[in-house]
């Protein structure tokens, strides 16, 4: 009985780390679609025009 429960808990500990492995990687994969429309975001000509204005401001003001 004894070697029964080591070997289920062996087990469940092994389907514990795949599926942790699963959800990095689904957070990865998250995470980089985030990054893809972030950079297209940033990148697009209206804030390009609009962050080249507030550092101009920022400018300005300092000298």
């Amino acid at each position: 009985m004894r070697k029964l429960s080591a070997v289920l808990h062996r087990c469940r500990d092994c389907r514990d780390r795949g599926m942790s492995t699963a959800e990095y990687a689904v957070g990865t994969v998250a995470a980089a679609a985030f990054a893809g429309i972030l950079f297209k975001i940033v990148t697009s000509p209206e804030v390009r025009r609009m962050l080249l204005a507030i550092i101009h401001r920022a400018l300005n003001l300092v000298g």
